[in-house]
Parts: C-alpha cells; structure tokens; sequence
C-alpha cells in the first residue's frame, strides 16, 4: 500500500506538500494501532486483519484527499473493532473538515468518557473536540475546552494559540493580551509587536465607548511596549485631534518618522484634515519638510503638495508633485491631483496634457500592499494579515513590484479559519 502512495506521489509532484501533511495527520495513529496490534496475539484474528485494511484503506484515501472513501473505510474499521481510538479520532478529524460538526462531537465525547484510555489521548481527544466546538461556532463551548487541556497540561502551545485566536476573534483583547504572555514565555520569544497590538486594540474598544482616558492609557501602554507600533502612534494623534489638541496630535504623528518611516505616509492622510482646523500651521509645515528632506518618496511629496496648495503656493505644490512624479511615474494621485491644479488654475493646455498622459495609466494602483509571509494582497493595509494572521506581516509594496502585486492579487484566494 505504502508503495502505491510513494507512486502517487512521485506521478504528482505537486502533491508532496499535501502527501506530506498527510502522513503527519495519521502518522500518530498508525503508530498507535501497531503498538495496539503488537501487544495482542502474535497471529491477529482474521477480523483484526480485516479492521486492519480498512484502517490502511482509510489512511490511503486521505493522502489521496478523498475524505468520503476514508471515513466509509475508516467506519467500517471500527465496526470491525469498536475499540480502537485511533480509528475514532480520525473519523472526527474528517467530519469536522466536512462540516459535520455534531458526529465530530460526538466522536470526542465517546472517546473522553471511556475508563480506561491513555490520559494523554483523553487530553488529545478534548483538544479536538474545542476545535470542533470552534468550527461550529460555539466559542465559549471551544474555550472551555481548550481550558480543561490547559488544567492537565499548563504549557499546552496549541491550546494556548487556539484560546488566543479565539480571544481575538471575539475582541477580548485582555485576555488575548495575557495568553500570549504565557506563548512568548513558553516560547522564550519576544512577541512585543504582538502584545502592542493587543492593548492598541483595547483602546480603539475604549474610544468607542468614550473612555478616553483608559484608551490613552492602553495606547501609551502599546508604544511602551513596542516603540515601533505604528496603530498605537495612529490612534493616538487620533484621540488628541478628537480633543482638538492638534498640537499634541501632530507631535505624536511625527514620530512615526523615526519609529517606522515607511508608514509615515499614513500620518499625512491625518495631518490633511488636522491642518484645515489648525490655527497655527509651523508643526505641520515642518514634519512635512523634515519628512521630505529624510525620505524623499512620491507620498510624501504628495502630501506636501496638498499643503502647499491649501495655503495659496500654487507653484509650490506643482513642484512638489513633479519630483513625486519623477520618483514614481505611474502615481496616478499625483498625476489626478497635478491635473486638477492646473485646471483650477486655468492652464488648461498643460491640464490637457496631464490628463492625456494620465489617461495611459489608470490601470495602476496608488499604493499597494502584500503579505510577506502568505503573499496575500489586500485591499488596504491591515495589521493581522486576513488569511495567516500573523501580526505586521502586510507591508507597501515598492512602485517597481506594483504589476506583480496586481497579477498575484487575481491568483491569490484567501481562505477563512
């Protein structure tokens, strides 16, 4: 049987991934029915060779992805021999990734309730029924769960990651943020930038409800935490300019520059609508102009352009959106808003001229966005990637690898937990 399977997937090379998460799936299980097998009789029963086959039939039909076959084989197993767990869990396994959440239920509870079976398989088997719970939807059923895994085994990683994500799906970023504590010392990594995220998402939950107190708190917690965390300085700018402190709010935008100077340009989307409101203009002068000089990229000139032109230097902003256009010729925003300069202006030989030109890219995107550890292109910029979940893995893509992030964006599918 083995042999066929090699055959496979020696004919399909492109499924040596799936072969090989295959034998990890069931490779815990085989071992288990031969030590089972082993401490039987030398010579098995003619109907333990016949549960035998169907097991290995089973096993067969999921590294071939046929889940239908192996959970008939896999059924058929333990009507054969109803006491063999191994035969159980992978039945489980495959209803819940078919959906059938009630059988895969059903399966752990069996297994969980039987007097005599390993304390590990017990643990196991109630690890499985919280990611049935999960795929079913009831999360505090799934928490529970992962709750008694963690009560025999403290340092359970797989229950402690699973508990998180579910945390963070329901937005209890308290305990999200305590679990992963306990990950990083498991782990003995410096998880930071994650933990930063967390309490930034606390005070996002905290400005909702009009706290603005314990949603400064939380995030001036996140930059203590991690001096790189781009959302905590967002949010925060955010929470002074809702108080009308714009100048604590440009200040605290301006950092952005040294924490992450790639993600400054989302610092110049606030200051546009901070500077129209703004008595005193200087502190946004001067981070634009600091900015400019440090970073000498297309946004950032674009962003200068805007003030500029919002403060009657019409040349001014011409200039600044002709070196933006000389950094990356296919910004369609700059072109767009050059044109409409020009237009307002009444230059409208050199408007018709921008407009022509720009009519010839309209198929490129203004800023684009990638996962580097999934390749997922979103839409916009987020800060857990949708499809692996990994924190600050989502960055902008440079105006050289715009046409690949385009043509993977209609090759890529995300996919849902």
């Amino acid at each position: 049987m083995w042999q066929s399977v090699l055959q496979w997937a020696s004919a399909q090379p492109g499924q040596f991934v799936l072969l090989v998460a295959g034998l990890a799936f069931v490779g815990g299980l085989v071992f288990g029915l031969v030590v089972k097998r082993g401490s039987r009789d030398r010579t098995p029963a003619p109907h333990d060779r016949e549960g035998d086959k169907a097991f290995l039939k089973g096993v067969q039909y999921i590294l071939s992805n046929d889940h239908d076959q192996a959970i008939e084989q896999f059924t058929r197993a333990v009507q054969v021999d109803s006491d063999t767990v191994e035969t159980y869990v992978a039945l489980g396994n495959l209803y819940r990734s078919k959906g059938d959440i009630d059988r895969a239920i059903r399966i752990r509870r069996n297994i969980i309730v039987r007097p005599h079976i390993n304390e590990q398989v017990r643990t196991r088997a109630k690890f499985d029924l919280g990611l049935d719970y999960r795929k079913g939807g009831f999360l505090d059923r799934s928490l529970e769960a992962f709750a008694d895994v963690l009560h025999k085994e403290p340092n359970n990683l797989p229950a402690l990651e699973e508990i998180e994500k579910i945390y963070e799906e329901i937005g209890d970023w308290d305990n999200a943020f305590h679990t992963r504590q306990k990950i990083s010392r498991i782990l003995k990594e410096d998880d930071s930038n994650i933990l930063a995220h967390h309490k930034v998402e606390a005070g996002k939950d905290w400005m909702e409800k009009g706290d603005l107190t314990k949603a400064k708190a939380s995030f001036k917690k996140a930059i203590a935490i991690d001096p790189e965390c781009v959302d905590a300085y967002l949010h925060l700018g955010d929470l002074y300019q809702n108080k009308e402190d714009y100048r604590s709010a440009v200040s605290t935008w301006k950092k952005i520059a040294d924490a992450a100077p790639a993600f400054t340009f989302l610092a110049y989307q606030r200051l546009e609508g901070a500077y129209t409101r703004m008595k005193n203009l200087k502190p946004v002068e001067d981070f634009l102009k600091e900015c400019a000089e440090k970073n000498n990229d297309a946004f950032t000139r674009l962003a200068l352009a805007k003030y500029l032109y919002s403060n009657g230097d019409v040349d001014g902003a011409v200039r600044e959106l002709e070196q933006a256009l000389e950094l990356d010729e296919n910004f369609f925003e700059a072109r767009s808003f050059r044109g409409r300069i020009l237009l307002n202006e009444d230059r409208r030989d050199e408007a018709l001229e921008a407009y022509s030109d720009l009519l010839d890219r309209l198929k490129v995107s203004t800023l684009s966005f990638q996962c580097t550890n999934c390749g997922f292109v979103p839409g916009e910029l987020m800060w857990q990637c949708p499809q692996c979940r990994r924190w600050d893995t989502v960055k902008r893509v440079e105006p050289r690898n715009k046409t690949r992030v385009l043509e993977q964006s209609l090759e890529i599918t995300p996919t849902t937990n």
